[in-house]
């Protein structure tokens, strides 16, 4: 089993996805994201990611349910600043840890599908919704931090001596991650002290991890003993879809987010070279992450250099078993054997 230990030397955080609720039958799709929930807890997981968009269930109900199912998992919640006033995040986080004791991630977001945000008429520049997102984010900060009233006056949000009850019991102070694939998003991670977290290229083209920036990326496993068994389940899992193929060429065209972009670019020179680092799940619009597929030393060895360079934090993709879990479990234990060599 592999634990992970947040902010040890040498640690690792591996969060797992919970499903979206748009891809799951209403009537499953309770059952289902809490039997994610417990494999995640079961195979010794830090937390899982839960999305939000215009399309999806609201993220903190969901919050809510894994916290009720799981003993001691941590959601990490996607939070859009066009959704809600950072106090109503503060609020959530607050009385979530009042009920259950339980700590909160925040995956903050600066952006989303440009037709949803057009929707609810947020026209802010890319850039500029980092900067916004760095205010957002410290208002956040500091309410929870308490217990002296808040005060602040910026360019996107101002409160008066805000105060935040009940008080968050600072053991439970929520893990920030940030998406760090543009310059602003790494700007606003160093700014916050949050976790940068990127669609890595692969390894060979990946860069070592800013200084003293907490780093991590954002993908998916398939491994097993095999290479060819592994490669059989991937393409089994994840078949060639026309449809999906012309819904990620309308994304790319409607999208603004840099890592679509150098994700798709990347798809373009990775193929057919040999690599365990798979982009097909994404171009079909499958997963918005790319793949590592191979036999556990394969992707050990990927893994060992991911966190050779850095990266401390390991967001999956939506897990379709528990076995899968143990699999991918196996890849990171012989992962972090190698880098202790």
């Amino acid at each position: 089993m592999t634990q992970s230990v947040p902010n040890s030397a040498g640690a690792i955080r591996i969060f797992s996805t919970a499903p979206q609720s748009r891809e799951v039958d209403r009537t499953l799709y309770l059952s289902n994201l809490v039997q994610i929930a417990q494999w995640s807890e079961q195979a010794g997981f830090e937390g899982i990611l839960i999305y939000t968009d215009n399309s999806l269930v609201d993220p903190w109900l969901v919050t809510q349910i894994i916290i009720q199912n799981t003993s001691r998992l941590c959601p990490l919640v996607a939070v859009q600043p066009v959704y809600m006033h950072p106090y109503t995040v503060a609020k959530m986080v607050a009385s979530l840890g009042h009920f259950y004791g339980r700590r909160i991630y925040l995956n903050m977001l600066a952006g989303g599908f440009k037709n949803d945000l057009a929707a609810l008429n947020d026209t802010t520049p890319h850039d500029k919704r980092y900067a916004r997102l760095v205010e957002y984010t410290t208002i956040i900060e500091e309410l929870l931090r308490g217990p002296s009233p808040v005060t602040y006056h910026g360019e996107f949000y101002t409160v008066n001596k805000l105060c935040m009850t009940p008080p968050l019991d600072p053991k439970l102070f929520p893990g920030v991650i940030v998406s760090g694939s543009s310059e602003a998003g790494m700007a606003a991670a160093s700014a916050l002290g949050a976790i940068a977290v990127k669609y890595p290229q692969a390894t060979e083209q990946e860069g070592a991890c800013p200084k003293g920036v907490d780093s991590g990326i954002r993908v998916g496993i398939i491994a097993r003993a095999l290479t060819e068994e592994a490669w059989s389940i991937a393409h089994a899992r994840f078949p060639g879809d026309r449809r999906g193929q012309l819904t990620h060429q309308l994304a790319m065209k409607t999208s603004d987010s840099q890592w679509h972009k150098q994700l798709s670019q990347l798809a373009e020179t990775s193929k057919s070279n040999g690599s365990p680092y798979w982009l097909w799940p994404f171009e079909n619009y499958n997963t918005f992450c790319p793949y590592l597929v191979g036999s556990y030393e394969q992707v050990a060895i990927e893994l060992s250099k991911y966190i050779a360079q850095g990266f401390r934090t390991f967001i999956l993709d939506i897990p379709p078993s528990a076995e899968e879990l143990q699999h991918t479990n196996l890849a990171f234990a012989q992962a972090q054997k190698i880098v202790s060599k």
